[in-house]
């Protein structure tokens, strides 16, 4: 049982809090208890009190404990609901960070493309959005009232000890079976079940495609804005339906609860006041234990669990998510060998075979290739050939089954992990947009203004904004720039990086918003830029992919071809034909319209 009681959420909430928080969460529960005392201390108060006049005695202490009383009464929730919003502010923050932690900690990926902790990521994130329920700060504040009721009531109810022993008992018994019979504590946790949090994913999908400017243009040229809303609207429905569901009085027993409450107090109160007018009770009492008995009516029905649920909730998610994505994203050993010398190095992929954590059958088997030191190789295939899979493991984001990736003959999980990622610079097709000035997306860990011109010159981005503008338009001053543009900076942060030290390249379609024309010149630069360095290129163009000396062409998770662009040609294999395929739709051709002026079509 007491097991049970420690892996239950409300515990796990209150355990957080208490020791994550310490300050603010021992000032909130003294305020807590102190607001549970008033109503029987009231009660006692106003007993004595009574009493005192009824005997002709002095007032002045019993006047001044009801004083204090009433004035706890009416400060305490206050302060304690500051209290409440300084120690909720402080807990979001804490999970904040948690979570912070849990998916910057890994060093690989897995534990971000693992689709079935997607739920719990979710409700890690966004619980202080108000999309289910009050955010922390405000929560506190409920979860405050609900147990004040509930230990004011208690504390109430057993102040009737001094009346009967049964007393305390008939009472916590009937209101407390208020909870029972209508179910309010018992389906609360129906609100963070798998389906509410599919449902609630799915509605804010909705809601960010509706008023995020990136996917605005599409909705509008598609006329998507009904179906948009319509989507919105139908999932946002059905979250309030499940929510509704799990949160209304299901047991048709409202009417047996009152009866309940209604006879224990009748009992009660006719007791009460048979033994009051036979003269076994004073007036004192009478008083007292009345009011005693109202205080007690605080435990029934309770709003208490429906506020600990949203507030666990993050809280649980968390929790899983420490134990799940510490594994899933955990790499096969860390390495201590200092990387390799600042030359370019030969990598080589020996029998590597590779599947993710949630596939089914193996993206790389038996991979085989060794790209010489300071040459250019590019990687083509059709889509799903394992592409993208060469490149994250290169990174070393994930580890291969078996086989080994090696650097100048060391395996890369002996190296040093931050060493060899400190060597390798790379662009991928997924690339981010910082919001930061131009200098920072160039270089966001700093580097001297000249090493900034340079890259952004060699990648024909230099005249895009000055380096202290913001590369967004909500800040003053900021620009945005197109998707060929954004490449450009993308492809001088890597240029910039091989200028500081790092002599591995990986460009993973780096320029697939370009043109033809425009990819293969810039892709002409970055290979004078880094004609020091091994460079990998992942790309389906291919008029930048023969600019490579060697060219390996993947297939079903194989190296089916290695060789240069004329080796290749010269075979009249699978690079010949998908070559020969993109060609054909490049090749000039002179050609006369039906004005009689000259079309030119560009040349791969």
């Amino acid at each position: 049982m007491l097991a049970d009681l420690r892996s239950r959420p409300a515990t796990r909430f209150f355990v957080t809090i208490t020791r994550d928080v310490p300050g603010f969460a021992v000032a909130w529960w003294v305020l807590l208890l102190v607001r549970a005392l008033v109503p029987p201390g009231l009660a006692i108060a106003t007993g004595v009190l009574v009493g005192r006049v009824q005997d002709g005695g002095a007032l002045a202490g019993p006047l001044t404990a009801f004083a204090v009383v009433f004035v706890l009464s009416q400060i305490s929730p206050p302060i304690h609901q500051v209290v409440g919003t300084l120690l909720g502010d402080h807990v979001s923050s804490v999970l904040n960070d948690r979570l912070m932690r849990i998916t910057l900690g890994p060093e690989g990926v897995g534990h971000l493309e693992r689709g079935d902790l997607t739920n719990d990521l979710t409700t890690a994130r966004d619980f202080d959005l108000g999309w289910t329920g009050p955010p922390m700060f405000m929560n506190m504040d409920f979860i405050a009232q609900g147990l004040t009721m509930l230990l004011g009531g208690i504390a109430s109810a057993l102040v009737l000890v001094g009346f009967t022993w049964w007393a305390p008992l008939l009472l916590l018994g009937a209101w407390g079976s208020t909870h029972w019979l209508l179910r309010e504590s018992g389906v609360w946790r129906d609100r963070n079940t798998d389906e509410v949090k599919t449902a609630r994913r799915h509605t804010n999908y909705a809601y960010d495609l509706a008023t995020e400017p990136a996917a605005a243009k599409e909705v509008r040229l598609f006329g998507l804005a009904p179906w948009l809303l319509d989507r919105f609207t139908r999932h946002r429905l059905h979250l309030h339906q499940l929510q509704y569901d799990a949160t209304r009085l299901r047991e048709k027993s409202l009417t047996g609860a009152l009866l309940i409450v209604l006879v224990a107090n009748a009992v009660l109160f006719v007791v009460l006041a048979r033994r009051g007018s036979a003269g076994t009770l004073d007036l004192r009492a009478v008083v007292t234990y009345a009011g005693a008995a109202f205080g007690a009516s605080a435990i029934a029905f309770g709003g208490l669990s429906w506020a600990l649920d949203g507030a666990a909730a993050p809280v649980v998610a968390i929790e899983r998510l420490e134990v799940e994505m510490g594994a899933a994203g955990a790499l096969a050993r860390a390495g201590g060998v200092t990387a390799p010398s600042s030359r370019a190095p030969e990598i080589r992929f020996r029998d590597v075979t590779f599947t993710y954590p949630t596939g089914s059958r193996p993206v790389l088997e038996h991979f085989d290739l060794t790209i010489p030191a300071g040459a250019s190789l590019a990687i083509v295939g059709q889509n799903g050939a394992g592409k993208t899979t060469i490149a994250k493991l290169l990174c070393r984001l994930y580890d291969p089954d078996s086989g080994a990736i090696e650097i100048d003959g060391v395996d890369l999980r002996d190296i040093d992990l931050t060493a060899w990622r400190s060597r390798l610079a790379a662009v991928f097709q997924d690339f981010v947009r910082y919001e930061l000035t131009l200098r920072d997306n160039v270089a966001p860990l700093g580097a001297a203004d000249d090493v900034v011109r340079h890259a952004l010159d060699q990648a024909g981005a230099l005249d895009l904004a000055e380096l202290d503008t913001p590369m967004a338009k909500g800040y003053a001053g900021g620009v945005d720039l197109s998707g060929g543009q954004w490449q450009r900076v993308a492809l001088a942060r890597a240029i910039a990086k091989v200028r500081t030290g790092a002599y591995a390249v990986l460009l993973d379609e780096p320029t697939a918003m370009l043109d033809v024309r425009g990819e293969s010149e810039i892709f002409r630069r970055v290979l004078a830029a880094t004609s020091e360095a091994t460079t990998i290129l992942v790309s389906h163009r291919f008029s930048t992919v023969r600019q490579a000396a060697l060219i390996c062409v993947v297939e079903h998770g194989r190296a089916i071809e290695l060789g240069s662009h004329e080796e290749l040609m010269a075979q009249r294999g699978r690079y010949f034909t998908m070559y020969d395929l993109q060609a054909s739709r490049f090749t000039e051709e002179r050609e006369v319209d039906e004005h009689g002026e000259e079309v030119v079509h560009e040349s791969l």
